[in-house]
């Protein structure tokens, strides 16, 4: 597989820390108000559930990130079946890129657009030991892209994209700067932070705790 310059850099950069923290915080680690929450980001939020919902809820994520996978695989579904899809949480996913490989899959699933950058997250987290954990992560990553039809030279050009390579770095530093996001995955329940691994019955508790009865 011939892969762009800036491909083979991203591979090269690739660091060994991956992960984030093995146990759940069930107390708020933090706060942050709503009005910071929500403006200023340099992507647009891509959002799952009533825009009216009580409860808001905002995960940073990196799509390398072993610990975010588990929760995507073993605990979202329950909160898509019993939170969202009834009217009790809206929730949106943003980047928090821990790598430069997790920078790469951010890029290429928003280059989806933004109907299909969710989809392609699910994937992605899905088959995450594929392309994340092997020695040829890019032509892993490619592999599990191609799944969505997205061909090699739009793989290629999405790679080489500074603007959005850009953009998505700036979600991770405004997260880290502004909201003390220092790990994945990190919740933020209407303002409210809380860090690690969670089970769906404490995300549950926490929900209603907030006014998502």
């Amino acid at each position: 597989m011939t892969l762009s310059r800036r491909a083979v850099l991203i591979a090269l950069a690739f660091s060994a820390a991956i992960g984030g923290p093995a146990l759940a915080e069930k107390k708020s680690s933090g706060s942050v108000s709503a009005e910071e929450l929500m403006a200023g980001n340099p992507l647009p939020d891509i959002w799952e559930g009533k825009a009216d919902a009580p409860v808001t809820v905002i995960e940073y994520a990196s799509m390398t990130c072993s610990h975010c996978a588990a929760f995507h695989k073993d605990v979202y579904p329950q909160v898509k079946k019993n939170l969202i899809d009834t009217g009790k949480v809206r929730f949106v996913l943003r980047e928090f890129p821990l790598d430069p490989l997790a920078t790469a899959a951010f890029m290429l699933a928003r280059a989806l657009g933004d109907d299909k950058r969710d989809a392609a997250v699910d994937l992605l987290f899905a088959q995450q030991k594929s392309w994340a954990f092997v020695d040829k992560p890019l032509d892993g990553l490619a592999a599990v892209m191609k799944q969505t039809g997205l061909g090699q030279e739009k793989f290629e050009a999405t790679l080489k994209d500074q603007a959005m390579f850009e953009k998505v770095a700036k979600m991770r530093d405004r997260a880290s700067d502004k909201f003390g996001v220092t790990s994945t995955p990190t919740f933020f329940i209407n303002g409210e932070r809380y860090n690690g691994e969670i089970t769906f019955a404490d995300f549950a508790a926490l929900v209603s705790a907030k006014g998502g009865n």
